[in-house]
């Protein structure tokens, strides 16, 4: 019997592991419920071995209809439906929506109640944006921030439903101005005549408050090296290719891109302030955190700003009992704390809109998935679509 040298053996097993075996590509389904898809949104993607080939969003999990639902509803039925879009963002869709039908009708809103749109406006995208600040990071595994960041949102929304009597869903603007008054009621109603007293310096404290937290979260997560390691040139998003996608909000500005529509065509006084735009370096997760982490500082100042100077007035201007906007389509945008929201309203005359298009930022800016996502690793998946925070209501309007 031939004996083989221990040697040969040892140098024929090397070769044996050292052969490339090939594997065929396989289908893994993410989703639609999944907690890395941030709602039911359903990732079908092709990976080889770690390495994601392509992905195919399957998006329309939760639609609910809301542009066909407009066309059999009254222009204000349909203001307490817009906030429910962007459900984290719920008052900041209102504006763009109720500004489109002043254009229409021609209606010119008082000072003081641009300047509490703004306010509120510039609170919900404070709220919006520490959700992402505290859960983005507890995603890639720092459970700290979470406490924190919701611990002062808590302070905001408190504010916001003082002075809206909603946390999620004020529906609070009416066109032509705010709420007006209900005569009588309970103290929450008495609210809607006005801001509640001491409201402006509650918001004040409440803003020293958020920029603490901001530094906090600050230190706690963005110079943390694992986090730093799970998103520093993970996902990038070139410029030119956001704008061939049609990326908005964060997301754009990440990628280098100096773009905000409160600077360009603002429906909402943001020419009476000083703010500046943050922009990214490089496209990636960790500049998207970032980004998003100043936005807030910068929506604080803002906030202080317009405290200092808010006008006295009148709430809302003059507009009919009965609600009839006359023949014509407008097209109005906002910056919301998401990105472009905008709302295409065609009016053939009368209480209810003939047609309305909704341009949500989280649709939009999901665009890009299949693109981002091919050749990246699995694990990155989770980096990648949690620092794009969308929301499926949002997408599945």
């Amino acid at each position: 019997m031939t004996q083989i040298d221990p040697r040969s053996a040892m140098h024929l097993a090397d070769a044996a592991v050292s052969v490339e075996l090939e594997t065929p590509d396989m289908t893994l389904n993410i989703g639609p419920q999944h907690p890395s898809t941030h709602g039911v949104l359903r990732l079908v993607a092709q990976v080889d071995g770690e390495r994601v080939m392509s992905v195919d969003p399957v998006i329309g999990y939760m639609h609910r209809g809301y542009e066909k639902l407009a066309e059999v509803r009254t222009y204000a039925q349909t203001i307490a439906l817009v906030n429910r879009i962007d459900w984290v963002s719920g008052f900041a869709n209102e504006v763009p929506f109720v500004a489109a039908i002043e254009k229409l009708m021609d209606i010119e809103v008082p000072p003081r109640a641009q300047y509490i749109r703004l306010i509120l406006t510039e609170m919900a995208r404070i709220s919006t944006h520490l959700v992402f600040a505290s859960s983005y990071p507890l995603e890639l595994g720092a459970s700290t921030p979470l406490m924190h960041a919701m611990r002062e949102r808590e302070h905001v929304l408190e504010l916001l439903e003082s002075v809206t009597g909603g946390r999620f869903h004020p529906n609070f603007n009416r066109v032509g101005g705010i709420k007006p008054a209900a005569g009588g009621g309970s103290s929450m109603k008495k609210v809607s005549m006005d801001l509640p007293a001491g409201f402006l310096a509650a918001t004040d404290e409440a803003m020293t408050r958020v920029l603490d937290i901001v530094d906090d979260v600050d230190r706690l997560a963005t110079g943390n090296e694992l986090i730093q390691a799970r998103t520093v040139g993970v996902g990038v998003l070139p410029a030119a290719k956001a704008l061939e996608y049609g990326v908005t909000g964060p997301n754009l500005r990440a990628s280098g891109v100096k773009y905000d529509l409160r600077k360009v065509e603002s429906i909402l006084p943001y020419d009476d302030f000083e703010f500046e735009i943050p922009i990214g370096n490089n496209g990636d997760c960790f500049d998207r955190y970032v980004v998003r982490l100043e936005e807030i500082r910068q929506s604080a100042s803002i906030i202080r700003q317009a405290i200092a100077k808010i006008p006295s007035g009148p709430l809302r201007a003059k507009v009919p009992r009965v609600l009839k906007v006359p023949k014509g389509e407008v097209y109005v945008r906002a910056e919301n704390p998401k990105g472009e929201m905008g709302y295409y309203i065609v009016s053939e005359g009368g209480r209810i809109p003939y047609r309305v298009k909704i341009r949500s930022a989280s649709f939009s800016n999901l665009s890009m998935l299949p693109w981002i996502l091919a050749g990246q690793l699995v694990p990155d998946l989770v980096a990648i679509l949690g620092s794009l925070d969308f929301v499926l209501g949002d997408v599945d309007r």
